[in-house]
């Protein structure tokens, strides 16, 4: 085995750790409705979502890893031991939250904790304002695009539907519902799937095992498969809170989301925008609650998601700063 890959063993398995934690916390997003509706088992929900994950990575291109690898701080600055230190930032953070059942954001984890350990090694000056602006802009696709789309499907649903029996809709939205589950995945895929590949790349990068940052096949399906285990082993906490806590959900409502943010999700990756699937996921799932009535959404529940979405750009840019900051002084 070449030196480079022995030396960068500890490093790639954290990357693998925080990517099976990423199949806890965000990856159940893609099959939360899916599963509450019980249009499907949720082992037939965790198979679908592996394997459209891994085809959403492969066939929609790198931009969102390209970003992810090189896009947020100078990458002269990155090295192995900031990557290290923003993986278990990442690992941290979201086992809390999944303690609690909270669905976090691996996107702004990911980004916060980078640009944290970066810090700590060069200062303010190694922030690349460009990648920056991308998560911001991530930000208003995953919240408001996600949450006014779902209402506008929802609504013309609604009226679109409004002669036809309950059975009849509850019949014919359970099998479309497999479609939108699966389009979800895929999107995921797209988008959130790219990101931790995109990091193991730069990890090979660093330790001179790449010549240039480019994202193989074998690392999209070793990470796929890695986030996929993750969902089996620990998404149902997840799952609970979207998909039974936030709202009452029936199949055409869960239709309505999943369609909803897996466009927004698609739209974003095209321009290589890194966003959080989680955001635009539950955002949807409150939109289309909305739209039966205000009251229908369990906004204590979401005020809890809010404030931890809030509270995850500081929380894991000084755990990113403070974790890198010792082991400098340490080495």
């Amino acid at each position: 085995m070449p030196e480079g890959i022995i030396a960068l063993i500890p490093v790639l398995l954290l990357v693998l750790a925080a990517e099976f934690v990423n199949g806890w916390t965000d990856s159940p997003n893609a099959i939360a409705t899916v599963v509450s509706t019980r249009v499907l088992s949720p082992a037939q929900a965790v198979t679908m979502a592996a394997v459209l994950n891994i085809l959403g990575a492969i066939a929609t291109g790198t931009a969102v890893a390209s970003t992810i690898g090189k896009g947020f701080v100078v990458p002269g600055i990155i090295s192995p031991s900031v990557v290290a230190t923003a993986m278990l930032t990442i690992i941290i953070w979201s086992t809390v939250a999944w303690r609690f059942g909270i669905p976090t954001s691996e996107s702004h984890e990911l980004v916060a904790a980078l640009t944290g350990a970066a810090f700590a090694v060069g200062g303010t000056s190694v922030l690349l304002v460009e990648g920056w602006q991308k998560v911001l802009i991530g930000i208003g696709f995953s919240t408001f695009l996600g949450f006014s789309l779902s209402m506008a499907l929802m609504t013309i649903l609604y009226w679109t539907l409004r002669r036809v029996s309950l059975r009849r809709v509850r019949d014919s939205f359970g099998k479309l519902q497999i479609v939108s589950a699966a389009f979800m995945a895929f999107s995921h895929g797209s988008n959130d799937g790219q990101k931790f590949m995109g990091v193991f790349a730069l990890a090979l990068v660093l330790g001179g095992v790449m010549p240039e940052f480019h994202v193989p096949l074998w690392i999209i399906l070793v990470c796929g498969v890695v986030m996929g285990l993750g969902t089996a082993v620990g998404g149902w906490r997840i799952i609970r809170t979207m998909g039974f806590k936030l709202t009452k959900l029936e199949p055409v409502n869960g239709f309505a989301a999943e369609t909803s943010a897996g466009l927004a999700i698609l739209l974003a990756s095209r321009f290589g925008i890194p966003l959080s699937t989680t955001h635009c996921i539950n955002t949807s799932i409150m939109g289309v609650g909305a739209t039966r009535r205000f009251s229908a959404v369990r906004w204590g529940v979401a005020k809890d998601m809010v404030l931890t979405w809030i509270f995850t750009f500081p929380v894991c840019g000084f755990l990113g700063w403070a974790l890198e900051s010792v082991l400098q002084s340490v080495l």
